[in-house]
């Protein structure tokens, strides 16, 4: 049986959560409730057990006009003795159409990483890490799978810093084998001001190189990494996580996009 989450919807929010894996059972339970607008702060509610309980409200402040093009973000974290913690699942809730049923209890299954379902172009895992002090953005594409390759080539990852629609810098990786599952575990800096968080995002474009330099190079797939401007659903809780857990790195698989 899947973990399962019951919570309810009323710009506050409670609930209760039932069933996790037996090996979460002698940690602390971590709930970390987020509006995806552009809210980098998470409210957490702490429980126990196998089962535990919460009877936690949160309030978030947002106008009418935004708050139906929100997505309510839970994350259900295990929390060991020496502070580390352990994704179990997280439930994503779009509020629109929702919120004219204030107050129903639902119950939801909480969604882990195994049961992503590779896109049809495939994915990719990518860690994100920011650091306040230095102001530096760090990113590691550790893998792929399922990829679709058009030639014998080999792989490589491109990432674009880009604020608002100007690219700022360009950084490619190594050329990989060709491999429908390849291994990069390339990491690229970037420079990235905090006052720019909430304009700049990540573009990374799976391409596979080219012998003729005057054609470009077959583009595999895309994925966009950013605040709430640029990116949604799983996109977009990335890179907020990044920002609860500074100078940390946050690892996350998506699905690969086709280029528009």
């Amino acid at each position: 049986m899947a973990s399962r989450l019951c919570f309810a919807v009323q710009y506050r929010h409670g609930g209760e959560l039932g069933n996790l894996p037996p090996r979460f059972h002698g940690n602390v339970r971590l709930v970390e409730l987020r509006l995806l607008l552009d809210d980098r702060r998470p409210r957490q509610a702490r429980g126990s057990g196998p089962d535990p309980e919460f009877s936690d409200c949160f309030v978030s402040q947002v106008s009418g006009v935004s708050v139906i093009h929100g997505t309510l973000s839970v994350c259900v974290l295990s929390v060991e003795q020496d502070g580390k913690r352990h994704v179990v699942g997280r439930v994503l809730f779009p509020l629109e159409g929702e919120l004219g049923q204030a107050g129903r209890v639902l119950w939801r299954d909480l969604e882990t990483e195994e049961d992503t379902q590779c896109s049809e172009v495939g994915d990719v895992q990518v860690s994100l890490s920011y650091s306040p002090s230095v102001q530096r953005l760090s990113v590691v594409v550790l893998r792929a799978r399922g990829l679709q390759l058009l030639t014998d080539a080999g792989v490589c990852v491109q990432t674009s810093l880009q604020i608002h629609t100007q690219v700022v810098k360009t950084k490619r990786s190594c050329v990989v084998s060709s491999d429908t599952n390849p291994y990069f575990n390339h990491r690229m800096t970037f420079k990235l001001r905090s006052q720019h968080l909430d304009e700049a995002c990540l573009r990374l474009e799976l391409l596979q190189p080219n012998t003729i330099r005057s054609e470009p190079p077959p583009l595999l797939g895309v994925l966009v990494l950013g605040p709430f401007m640029y990116a949604r659903g799983l996109q977009l809780q990335h890179w907020m996580d990044m920002f609860s857990a500074p100078q940390e790195l946050v690892e996350r698989w998506h699905g690969l996009g086709r280029a528009s």
